[in-house]
């Protein structure tokens, strides 16, 4: 005579699967953990009082707004929002800058459409630094 553990049919031997969790346990943990925390947080904070110096240091100043140069396709340039020449582009930039800020510490970012030839935007490159301006930031598109 066999037992029949398996298979179909209403055995003695035959269990059911129980779906519910219990979550009493993961309850007390939690409860046991959130009393640590509220014990453990005053003692956390500094009681000890110091008479603390004051800052002296000037507050920071907003930086200036950057200056772009935006090479079209056709190879037109733009400084800013306005056209502008190979030949004037030093001075256009000057003028955009103002006098306050100094020429050669002043990073210009370069715009240049994907198809622009290489020769257009080397003759801008090469135009800048005629002009003083060394520190050249070049503009991606972020994927």
């Amino acid at each position: 005579m066999a037992a029949k553990l398996s298979g179909g049919g209403a055995g003695r031997y035959q269990e059911e699967q129980n779906a519910e969790i219990n979550v009493t346990p993961f309850v007390d943990v939690m409860l046991v953990l959130l009393i640590i925390f509220m014990v453990a947080a005053p003692m956390a904070a500094v009681t000890v009082e110091v008479a603390l110096p004051p800052a002296v240091a000037p507050p920071s100043a907003n930086p200036p707004k950057p200056v772009y140069i935006s090479i079209k396709p056709d190879g037109r340039i733009y400084v800013q929002d306005f056209p502008s020449d190979l030949s004037t582009l030093g001075d256009d930039l000057r003028a955009r800058l103002g006098e306050s800020r100094n020429p050669t510490k002043e990073r210009i970012f370069i715009r240049s459409d994907k198809d622009t030839l290489y020769g257009d935007f080397m003759g801008v490159m090469n135009m800048l630094q005629d002009n003083g301006f060394y520190s050249v930031a070049l503009v991606g598109e972020e994927l």
